[in-house]
């Protein structure tokens, strides 16, 4: 597909796309604009530099956005929240065999 970026015109595929991120870490924090390409989550302007070969200055985050869009990756303006983790369960009531003149539980029992 063609795209326009920076004024130049480059032919892309989604798999072209991702064989030239292959290997290439995202860079960390994505704070702006990113895009989910192979499962992790890329800044636009990172892409961007990758696939056109050019300095950052010279296109928008927008133009690469609207690229990758075409090309079928889903892109973001903040980076998705983070997977919260399940909650932990709540500790167990106490049953009345612990609380027994038996039980190993001291508190709250003077001595005589």
């Amino acid at each position: 597909m063609r795209c326009v970026i920076a004024r130049y015109p480059f032919d892309l595929t989604k798999s072209e796309v991702e064989a030239m991120l292959k290997g290439i870490r995202p860079e960390q924090p994505v704070t702006g604009p990113c895009a989910v390409i192979s499962r992790k989550v890329y800044p636009v302007k990172q892409v961007g530099e990758v696939i056109t070969k050019q300095d950052r200055r010279d296109f928008t985050a927008f133009e690469v956005t609207r690229a990758l869009t075409r090309l079928g990756f889903t892109c973001h303006e903040q980076p998705p929240a983070p997977a919260t983790p399940a909650p932990e369960p709540a500790p167990a009531a106490e049953t009345p065999a612990d609380s027994g003149p038996d039980s190993t539980s001291y508190i709250g029992t003077t001595l005589g």
